[in-house]
């Protein structure tokens, strides 16, 4: 069963999609789009996860010529699988951090949206502090292939951070107050 969860890489990919966003429905092509994955090797992998109940076939909308496809909520290990997935964020995260350590000194560090399974909020991760900013993106990039899709980010110079926290500034105020994983907080423990 573990080999048939496990098996390769793009199955593990598939999986973490599915079981991080597991009420999304997804067609083949978003998958392979999404995953930038060839779709002939991609609808090996998905069928094997629908012969193991892992996924199921989306009930179609009216009218719709396309397969969907979404995660089995039914399915035997849902919860620990998709406790699995959400650790693996935070392992890939604190991975993150060691690299972003070497290259500035963050003062804030949160997780968001992707990271903490909220789709709607505007940005991935916020970073507070004074950024090598080409290096900060190429370590970005790795995250993002790592992850397998883009991640959305927001810099804030400490300043500009204080401000818009002062003023309640919408934005912030929806990531300080929203659903998140503070992971570097050195600003709201000086007095």
């Amino acid at each position: 069963m573990l080999n048939a969860l496990f098996g390769s890489e793009a199955r593990v990919k598939i999986i973490n999609l599915f079981f991080l966003y597991p009420d999304k429905k997804y067609s083949s092509a978003q998958i392979a789009q999404t995953l930038n994955r060839p779709l002939n090797s991609l609808r090996r992998e998905m069928n094997n996860l629908l012969k193991t109940g892992v996924i199921r076939e989306a009930k179609p909308e009216t009218g719709a010529t396309k397969k969907y496809f979404n995660v089995n909520l039914d399915f035997i290990l849902f919860p620990e699988v998709s406790a699995l997935c959400a650790k693996t964020q935070i392992l890939f995260s604190q991975n993150f951090i060691v690299k972003l350590q070497k290259i500035c000194q963050p003062k804030l560090l949160i997780l968001s949206g992707f990271f903490v399974n909220c789709p709607d909020a505007k940005t991935d991760l916020l970073l507070v502090g004074v950024v090598r900013r080409a290096a900060f993106l190429k370590l970005i990039k790795e995250l993002e292939k790592e992850l397998g899709r883009e991640i959305n980010f927001t810099i804030l110079k400490e300043r500009e951070y204080r401000y818009r926290r002062e003023v309640m500034d919408i934005f912030l105020y929806n990531i300080l107050e929203g659903k998140k994983l503070v992971l570097i907080d050195t600003l709201n423990k000086q007095k």
